[in-house]
């Protein structure tokens, strides 16, 4: 039961990435890699998401 949870909270975190990676204003080229890194490799490629991936918004100072 716990690995259901996991892959339940892992889902969700891709999910969320992939809808912020497809309404970003990222190349299209970018949000084509960005969504395969995420698609092939779900965890590490959320957690590169995180750290690497399209920034929104305002720059940080």
């Amino acid at each position: 039961m716990e690995y259901g949870i996991l892959g339940l909270i892992v889902l969700i975190a891709d999910i969320y990435a992939l809808y912020n990676i497809i309404t970003s204003g990222a190349s299209t080229l970018g949000k084509i890699i960005w969504c395969l890194v995420v698609l092939i490799l779900p965890v590490l490629g959320f957690i590169a998401w995180l750290i690497a991936g399209p920034r929104g918004g305002t720059a940080r100072v």
